[in-house]
């Protein structure tokens, strides 16, 4: 194939495949970016399982967590050169005139359409990409590495705008997920005591976390979360996403403490929400990132106070994705690396 894409293109679990995919186009505002990296993300298991619970456009070639080269400029495109190294922002389509995005915030603009489900995503080798959502890679930070700032701005953005955690705290993180390693890794940088959670199952990724100075539990936290004065912990990042684990959430945070969810699940709760008013617990959503996340995350990452070599499994080729999703999906590695070029 010229141009293969590995593309979902049904709503039926597994309907995801590598197909021959036109190179794109630049409008006046966009680039063409050359992929030289690309990161598998839980979305996208979801979307290829079918366990997801957002609106796909199908067909859609996958991937939102990507970095490459400036090969293609549009005619209106200033400040940027061909051979740039960059990686992308996910907010694809936004409007521009929202309040939301006029504020800054673009990322909770209702219209808004990410990379991999609304448009074409970076599973391929070239990719169009509105300038405004490109960043620039520093010089020495692999290509590999930085594909990952996208994960990376999810946790900032849970951790750091969203959590209000001090130095001190103690902090549980719910789930052994990317994202829950990568908040629980935010934690300990923001000077917290960081318990991560997860299942027997869950034990290779609890290994992997112990890299970034995390306690690491397996089952009950409760012993964990009481161990200073018997309150509890003051925040609980739920990564997992599941009902149980925002139930479990509930229970172990402090009177008075910090919920912070990012993980997603589209099943009922089944279960009261009494003890968030009976120990006047916040319960905060977080979700995605915008610009000044990037450039701070970027700045973590080309100094070498965020590592993500630690969750990285393995890079495989494009035509290899297959066996890339079932590593991750069966919990054998934590992140998986394609390499479309």
């Amino acid at each position: 194939m010229k141009n293969p894409a590995v593309v979902n293109y049904a709503p039926e679990p597994h309907s995801v495949e590598l197909r021959e995919f036109a190179r794109p186009e630049p409008g006046p505002e966009d680039v063409i970016l050359a992929v030289e990296a690309v990161g598998v993300c839980g979305s996208d298991l979801h979307q290829w399982t079918s366990s997801h619970s957002w609106k796909v456009n199908y067909p859609v070639v996958l991937g939102h967590e990507f970095g490459g080269r400036i090969a293609t400029l549009g005619s209106a495109v200033k400040n940027w050169s061909e051979g740039d190294r960059v990686v992308s922002e996910t907010a694809a389509v936004i409007d521009p005139n929202s309040p939301l995005s006029r504020a800054g915030l673009y990322n909770l603009d209702p219209t808004r359409k990410g990379f991999g489900y609304g448009v074409d995503g970076a599973m391929t080798r070239f990719v169009r990409v509105p300038a405004r959502c490109l960043h620039r890679v520093p010089d020495g930070l692999a290509i590999e590495h930085a594909a990952l700032t996208e994960p990376c701005c999810v946790a900032y953005n849970a951790v750091v705008n969203n959590a209000h955690i001090h130095p001190g705290d103690r902090v549980i993180v719910l789930g052994p997920g990317p994202i829950g390693i990568l908040c629980a890794a935010m934690a300990r940088l923001a000077g917290a005591q960081v318990a991560l959670v997860g299942l027997e199952r869950d034990r290779a990724r609890l290994e992997i976390a112990k890299a970034y100075g995390c306690e690491v539990i397996i089952g009950d936290a409760s012993g964990w979360a009481r161990q200073r004065d018997g309150l509890g912990a003051d925040s609980v990042i739920d990564a997992a996403g599941v009902s149980a684990a925002l139930k479990i959430a509930l229970e172990l945070v402090r009177p008075a403490g910090w919920i912070t969810k990012v993980g997603w699940g589209p099943q009922p709760l089944n279960f009261s929400l009494d003890p968030l008013v009976q120990k006047n617990i916040t319960l905060q959503g977080s979700f995605s990132h915008n610009w000044s996340v990037w450039e701070r995350v970027l700045a973590l990452l080309a100094s070498g106070q965020l590592d993500v070599r630690p969750i990285t499994g393995g890079v495989w080729g494009l035509e290899a994705w297959h066996e890339a999703f079932e590593k991750m999906h069966s919990g054998e590695i934590v992140k998986a690396v394609l390499k479309p070029i």
